[in-house]
Parts: C-alpha cells; sequence; structure tokens
C-alpha cells in the first residue's frame, strides 16, 4: 500500500502580468496552473476529516495569491514559488509538481500556450 495519495487541480486559471517584455507588464494576460499534490497519507483516508488532508480550497487561494502577487519574468520561477510555498504551508505534500501555462506567449507564430512544469519536494 502507498503511504501517499494524490490531489490534482487541473486549469486554474487567473489574469496576471508575468514575463518579459514591457507589453506583457502592461496588458497582462490569463495563466492557467495545474498542481499535482502527493500527500502523506497520514489518518485522512480513515478519518475522512478536512483537518487530516490539504483542504484544496486554501490550496487554490495560495495558488491565486501567488499567481497574482509579485510579477516574475519566467514562468519557471512562478512554478517553483508555487511548489515552495504550496510544501511549506502544507507539511503533509511531500512532492508538487506544478506546471503553469501561458497561452498568449508572445511568439512570432502559431502555437496552443508554452507550458512548464516544475517538481519540488518537500
Amino acid at each position: 500500500m502507498s503511504d501517499t495519495y494524490r490531489i490534482e487541480m487541473k486549469n486554474c486559471a487567473f489574469f496576471a502580468r508575468h514575463g518579459v517584455l514591457r507589453e506583457e507588464e502592461v496588458l497582462g494576460q490569463r495563466f492557467f496552473v495545474d498542481a499535482a499534490l502527493d500527500v502523506v497519507r497520514g489518518t485522512a483516508l480513515e478519518t475522512d476529516s478536512i483537518a487530516d488532508t490539504v483542504h484544496y480550497g486554501e490550496a487554490f487561494q495560495l495558488i491565486e495569491s501567488i499567481v497574482t502577487g509579485t510579477r516574475r519574468q519566467l514562468i519557471e520561477a512562478l512554478a517553483l514559488d508555487i511548489g515552495k510555498e504550496l510544501t511549506a504551508r502544507f507539511p503533509q505534500i511531500r512532492r508538487a509538481a506544478i506546471t503553469v501555462r501561458k497561452p498568449s506567449a508572445p511568439i512570432p507564430g502559431l502555437l496552443d500556450h508554452v507550458q512548464v512544469t516544475v517538481i519540488h519536494e518537500a
């Protein structure tokens, strides 16, 4: 039996101003975040208590405050900061894989989005 379980949050959407270019700071754009959180099993599965697990409503709010807070040039840095903050706030998270998608990347070509995934282990 595994000593962890996974909580996944997909397509969390936020408006922010990250990027290298001045236009990205001025105009802003949508960013999408996925968080795959490997959580120490503990007693949550048996107790059925929110107090024994990661409250994903609170996790969402933390992600939102990071994404809409301090401007970063690189989405890589943004993803790492999210992983670090989640593992600091919720000590039962053993590993956080954070994906940040930027659909309006200023690239002279057609693409759906640019994304990075950063894995942070507590």
